[in-house]
This record gives C-alpha cells, structure tokens and sequence, in this order.
C-alpha cells in the first residue's frame, strides 16, 4: 500500500518585481522548512521518492528538508491543476513506497481533498498531509485514499 506525503512549499518572499516561479523563501519559510524534514525523519516518514514543483520556492523546500532521495521536477505541478498531479502520482515507479509531492496551494489543498474526501479546513504554506493509497501507483484516483494525519508549522 503505497503512502503519499503531499507538501505545499514553506513561506515564500513577496514576488514584488520578481516572476512568481522564481520566488525564494523567507527566513521563516527556510525554518519551517527543515521542521518539517526533521518531523518526517523523527516519524519515519521519508520518502523513496519526490516529485516538485520547478519554482524557486518549491526547490528551496525541498532543499530544507535535507532528504536523500530521488527526485523528479516536474514543471506540471506549476500549473497549479489537481488533476494533473493525480496524473503525475499515476507515473510514480511501482518500487517507489513512500512519495512526496511538493507544490502549490490551490492544487495541494484540493488534491487532498480529492484523494480522501476530506481536508483541513486551510492548508497554510508547509503544512502536509500524509495519505494510505490502496493498489499501486498506477491506481490512484480521488475517493480512493485515507487521510491518515496532517502538520502544519504551527503544530
């Protein structure tokens, strides 16, 4: 039974003058950051796989985590669409366990919904949701995960 991990990037810099994929974190967001890879390792939740966002924000994040694993940047997760990471998760390899998905609200927040039928009611910038999918990869579709726990900075 394949486990999801779905993360919306850290706290990003305000994209005054700046294209919006290319917005950094703040110092903020780089703390909240490496929280969080601290939280997945201390719960034993580090990934076999990632796929991210191609923003700077995205990478950063990712960056912050300090995991060791392999990583596919996927610049349709960008797009912001649900239905396309639900696609994307549809081509993560079969040996693959344990994947993370890095991105951006609305899409994040939507796809947990979509998965499992339920969310939080705000999906603030770092927070995660940790999703059992039954099958394999190739199998996932919205209704068919359970939403097993949730993390934002704050907790």
């Amino acid at each position: 039974m394949p486990t999801l991990i779905v993360l919306r990037h850290a706290k990003a810099a305000a994209g005054l003058g700046i294209p919006d994929i290319d917005r950094t974190l703040t110092d903020r967001g780089r703390r909240d950051a490496a929280a969080a890879g601290e939280w997945l390792r201390a719960e034993g939740l580090v990934p076999s796989y990632v796929l991210c966002s191609t923003a700077a924000r995205t990478r950063e994040t990712l960056d912050r985590l300090d995991l060791d694993v392999q990583v596919s940047f996927e610049p349709r997760i960008y797009d912001n669409d649900p239905d396309e990471l639900v696609a994307l998760l549809n081509e993560v390899p079969d040996g693959a366990g344990r994947a993370l998905l890095v991105g951006h609200n609305p899409s994040v927040h939507q796809l947990v919904h979509d998965l499992t039928g339920q969310a939080p009611s705000a999906f603030p910038t770092c927070a995660l949701a940790v999703i059992e999918l039954p099958g394999g990869w190739a199998d996932v579709r919205p209704g068919l995960g359970t939403l097993v726990m949730t993390r934002t900075p704050k907790d």
